[in-house]
């Protein structure tokens, strides 16, 4: 399977949780992430204020925040064949995080 290699050369935030990307290709596509925001990594990026301290890393070429969440650009450029697949992801990290405030929490983290 042909794994594009894409390069995000500019990035622009676009309150509360969108980015506005150009790719080395020529590509502009705007996409909205405030449905993928849970779990470990992307939760964090529900602060605005977190959130809004996107940059473009000069040597990988995407975009990455202060607490090292980023995202394959491949995945950016082509966000419309992705997006369906994350927003479940993104439904499973937040009932995992859910389960651990309940009184079962224990049970799952046994595996009983």
């Amino acid at each position: 399977m042909k794994h594009n290699i894409y390069k995000i050369i500019e990035c622009k935030h676009l309150p509360p949780y969108g980015l506005h990307l150009k790719f080395d290709d020529g590509l502009e596509r705007v996409v909205d992430l405030e449905n993928i925001l849970e779990g470990q990594i992307y939760g964090p990026l529900r602060d605005e204020q977190l959130f809004s301290k996107v940059v473009v890393d000069p040597e990988i070429r995407t975009v990455t925040w202060p607490n090292g969440a980023d995202f394959d650009p491949a995945v950016l450029h082509d966000w419309p064949l992705h997006q369906d697949a994350f927003v479940c992801a993104a439904r499973r990290w937040n009932s995992s995080s859910n389960l651990k405030n309940t009184p079962y929490a224990e049970l799952a983290e046994s595996g009983a």
